[in-house]
């Protein structure tokens, strides 16, 4: 089954906890801290495939998780490293936050890897707040939480030719004709459902990749028949081959057909028609193919080279295939996004955040804190111990939040709220 478009749900691991523990060992007086960091939880990894051909797998598979990094251990032991999820796509593939739209990878390599979510970072053990004040510190963190995302995936097939046309204008009899690529061909409308690749060789020595892709018909760029579902995978092809069926067998007007796909192609994203294009007329082994092709012309008016074939007799395939591979070396290859269509979900650089935290006047008169560093530094507390609170109340002066509370009128005593929890202001 080829699958080309599938939402899944991805989520790191977990950071592990650090531990607090202290060196207990015969004839070794003051020991001190000995408690290890936790281990990094793990990432989630896409890997591109060449091997692969479908989507298929994530179809029936929509929850990706990674494992949790494992908490710290005494005897200043680091927590194992949760393992990392690598996912294998095939090779054309594009990630998209489905929340917003933003692209987050282009899978364009075999091989080539992206990590989509970063795991937590293991908290540390009470090795590493040890102070001439403080020798025996009774604090550690908890491992960072694990993020998640919504992802819509898509394939967008790596080809350099697209075979585009109305339905059963020779398409696949083409494809099976100058590769060895098999696809149904039968005499009727859309017996290709799916898009065939086929390696195509020239007779002097050169190659290309050639797609046959199901049948357009009028509104396919709105999503009539099976528009939409396959338009994408001429996006990142340079040349495009459009037939046409020069006999009009089905009774349909050649130069009406010619319209009818052109402005599809105009109407999607990417105005297609941009695209190197040859215009290949087809069937000319047929009655009335030479009168039908003289008419055309005259009504075309384009410079658009018109190359007559017949793909049931190989009559000019070798033509057509010269003059495909001179105008791929001709072509450059598209880009499909511009920077501002990435997400920086995959962006880990430091950043020093003019805003770290927001205070919120809630409906009950109780201040709010909120923002996102100040929630990491919250879940990565450990609330149990009394070392470990009144590090984050250092934290949280640190961080200005005393000074803010304190423009905003709380004095000694009142209650604030942070993450659904109440604290009591202390001046």
């Amino acid at each position: 089954m080829f699958v080309d478009l599938v939402k899944v749900h991805v989520k790191s691991g977990k950071g592990g906890d650090g531990m607090v523990a202290f060196r207990r060992e015969k004839y070794v007086p003051k020991g001190g801290p000995a408690g290890g960091d936790g281990g990094r939880g793990g990432h989630v990894i896409f890997e591109g495939d060449e091997g692969l051909s479908t989507l298929l797998d994530l179809r029936y598979n929509k929850r990706l998780w990674a494992d949790d990094g494992e908490n710290g251990k005494n005897k200043r032991m680091h927590g194992k490293t949760g393992e990392d999820l690598v996912v294998r796509v095939p090779v054309g593939t594009t990630i998209f936050n489905d929340d917003d739209g933003k692209v987050i990878a282009d899978i364009t390599e075999h091989k080539q890897q992206i990590i989509a979510l970063k795991g937590g970072r293991g908290g540390r053990g009470n090795i590493h707040f040890t102070s001439s004040r403080n020798t025996a510190p009774e604090i550690a963190e908890k491992g960072e939480p694990s993020h998640e995302l919504s992802l819509r995936i898509e394939l967008k097939l790596l080809a350099d030719v697209a075979l585009v046309g109305m339905p059963s204008v020779g398409k696949s009899t083409l494809i099976s004709t100058i590769s060895a690529s098999r696809p149904k061909i039968a005499d009727y409308h859309f017996t290709t459902l799916q898009p065939n690749l086929g390696v195509v060789g020239t007779n002097d020595g050169r190659s290309f990749v050639a797609a046959d892709l199901p049948g357009l018909i009028e509104g396919a760029s709105l999503g009539q028949g099976l528009g939409l579902q396959f338009l994408r995978h001429i996006e990142r092809t340079r040349v495009i081959l459009h037939l046409i069926d020069m006999s009009a067998y089905e009774g349909r007007d050649p130069y009406d057909d010619y319209v009818t796909i052109q402005n599809e192609l105009s109407s999607y994203k990417y105005d297609l028609t941009s695209r190197p294009q040859l215009i290949v007329a087809n069937k000319m082994d047929l009655p009335d193919a030479e009168d039908n092709l003289e008419k055309f012309k005259k009504r075309l008016n384009q410079d658009v080279e018109v190359i007559p074939i017949s793909a049931a007799t190989r009559k000019n395939i070798d033509l057509l295939l010269l003059k495909t591979a001179d105008l791929i070396e001709g072509t450059p290859k598209f880009s499909l996004y511009e920077s501002s269509d990435f997400s920086d979900v995959v962006t880990y650089t430091f950043q020093d955040e003019d805003s770290k935290f927001e205070i919120e006047l809630a409906d009950d008169g109780i201040y709010e804190l909120k923002g996102d560093a100040l929630q990491r530094l919250f879940e990565m507390t450990d609330f149990s111990t009394d070392q470990s609170i009144s590090r984050f109340a250092r934290q949280l002066r640190s961080m200005g939040v005393d000074e803010e509370l304190r423009k905003k009128g709380v004095k000694h005593g009142d209650t604030i709220r942070i993450f659904g929890n109440e604290f009591e202001f202390q001046d």
